[in-house]
């Protein structure tokens, strides 16, 4: 394996393993002594890598804009192809825009013969029927859920009657045909789900339910897994 081999795959094992990743388990990880580890990190370091750590502690990979990018191999390239496609095909206009413009950036900073094969790409996504648009700014409502900040909106439900809801916003799931918030509602005092074609006057409040956002969704999809839910447009 050349050297160049090793530290890409340091790299990756440093990504993969639970931080911080031990000399030890970064050596079985790539079939390489501690020793080689110890010399190699500070080979990455040298390069531009930001690693945290010590020998005696582990090592923790903290990403840096500024380390040159990584080769992938066939399948990664595939799968990238498929699913930044697949977001062009069902994502809200600003999601759609940015897969666009990342698969453009992968193109432009890939090898030759990389930047060849994701251009010419075995697979691929294409949708016939396009999921509804949403009826509110998804992008107002992603920054909302990353902010941990309670919203208001009004929504439609299956049979057209409107409501005033606030919701802690958890997460934007695509469900079969149509983009779903995932959402702690206040209305209803429960997990509902919120299809984002039927929401309409979306408002940002001040209020915050910092830093529960993480186990909340975490919450919510044990009890949709329990539920074993099959329908792509829950109440709500």
């Amino acid at each position: 394996m050349s050297r160049t081999d090793r530290l890409f795959q340091l790299m990756q094992a440093l990504r993969d393993l639970p931080p911080p990743a031990t000399a030890q388990a970064l050596a079985r990880e790539t079939g390489v002594s501690e020793r080689t580890i110890y010399r190699d990190i500070d080979s990455l370091r040298g390069l531009g890598a930001v690693i945290d750590g010590e020998a005696g502690f582990g090592f923790t990979l903290i990403e840096d804009a500024t380390l040159p990018p990584l080769g992938f191999v066939p399948e990664e390239i595939e799968a990238l192809v498929v699913g930044l496609n697949e977001v062009m095909e069902v994502g809200d206009p600003a999601l759609a825009s940015a897969a666009h413009s990342a698969l453009n950036k992968l193109k432009s900073r890939l090898p030759e013969a990389q930047a060849h094969r994701l251009k010419h790409a075995i697979l691929t996504a294409r949708r016939f029927e396009k999921p509804p648009a949403p009826g509110i700014d998804a992008s107002v409502l992603r920054q909302a859920a990353w902010e941990e900040r309670t919203v208001g909106f009004d929504y439609a439900d299956a049979q057209g009657a409107q409501t005033s809801r606030q919701a802690d916003p958890l997460s934007i799931v695509f469900m079969k045909t149509a983009h779903c918030l995932l959402a702690y509602c206040h209305l209803r005092k429960d997990f509902r789900a919120f299809r984002l074609d039927r929401m309409s006057d979306l408002a940002v409040t001040e209020r915050s339910f910092r830093p529960r956002r993480i186990p909340m969704l975490r919450e919510f999809k044990q009890r949709l897994r329990e539920e074993n839910q099959t329908s792509a447009n829950p109440r709500a």
